[in-house]
């Protein structure tokens, strides 16, 4: 497993509580953590690192301890913050070769390194300018740059489109999503931008509240509505609709597709029969599934379970 947290709780202060009882076992691959302001998320990736210890419970990294472990696994994580850090008047072949000797590697292996990382995230040309001269989006490529320089088996990448236009944010995340093919690394990308996770990643750990709200495939999170459907028909879609609506079921055309509500109780072979009673001839029935969008405001919008009481 990629990681695996046992009953995680952090409370900071004594009072604030930022992650409750969480339990969740991710495998390898590329992963979106989502969650409103205020989540738990920073937390999370902070005790991934080993920079910040669990109240209670077990976390483990690549199968390594966080706590115990946790310079050995940082020489196994590439980590691209959300702010800027980096060290004032150094260039960014300094600061890659820095980042990389930080991980253990040797001076020269180091600026070996760093030259052809910097060519891959495309500052070639500039890797002697220093960074604090750099705009935002060479800015985000050189964090890139140094998160990868030592070949890490795991990235944590905080918000690496933050600030980034257009065209920026689109090369960004081209570059992220080629990682794991190019160079056998999981990802675990945070951000609150939907559409970025979408394009990246495969699955998604969602938090609220520092508790955990989903952990799974996106098309597990999205879910098929079991009563909704998208129908198309040959001809005579107003009319199909209007027999559906005799038989109970709420019904919108649109551009020539049917959305299909089905009466509690009933499954689509209610379509099917009034289809076959009235002649029309269905081309596509499928079950409607939910936008990233939708099933991430249904899931944070959903009633937390209530608090589990003390005995007294």
């Amino acid at each position: 497993m990629l990681l695996e947290l046992q009953g995680v709780n952090k409370i900071y202060g004594g009072k604030v509580h930022a992650l409750k009882d969480v339990d969740l076992a991710v495998p390898e691959g590329s992963i979106g953590l989502l969650g409103p302001n205020g989540a738990g998320k920073s937390t999370l990736l902070k005790i991934m690192l080993g920079l910040l210890p669990p109240t209670s419970g077990a976390v483990k990294v690549m199968g390594c301890d966080a706590t115990s472990r946790s310079l050995d696994l940082r020489q196994r994580i590439g980590y691209m913050p959300e702010q800027d850090c980096y060290v004032a008047g150094l260039d960014a072949v300094e600061l890659c070769s820095y980042a990389a000797e930080l991980c253990g590697l040797p001076p020269a292996e180091a600026r070996e390194r760093a030259h052809a990382v910097l060519a891959y995230v495309g500052l070639e040309d500039k890797r002697y300018m220093k960074v604090h001269t750099y705009s935002t989006g060479q800015k985000q490529r050189v964090k890139l740059a140094q998160s990868l320089v030592h070949d890490p088996d795991l990235l944590l990448l905080d918000e690496p489109t933050n600030g980034l236009d257009p065209r920026g944010r689109e090369e960004m995340l081209r570059l992220i999503e080629e990682l794991p093919g190019k160079r056998g690394c999981s990802i675990i990308l945070s951000s609150h931008l939907l559409p970025d996770v979408e394009a990246v990643c495969s699955r998604a750990i969602l938090l609220g509240e520092g508790r955990l709200l989903f952990s799974g495939t996106l098309e597990e999170m999205q879910g098929k509505q079991q009563d909704l459907h998208e129908v198309r028909v040959k001809e005579g879609a107003e009319r199909f609709a209007e027999t559906l609506r005799g038989a109970g079921c709420q019904v919108e055309l649109s551009e020539g597709a049917l959305q299909v509500r089905l009466p509690p109780g009933e499954d689509p072979d209610l379509i099917f029969r009034r289809a076959l009673e009235t002649g029309i001839q269905i081309r596509h029935l499928t079950p409607t599934r939910l936008t990233l969008e939708a099933a991430f405001l249904k899931l944070v919008d959903r009633p937390a379970a209530p608090e589990k009481q003390e005995a007294a």
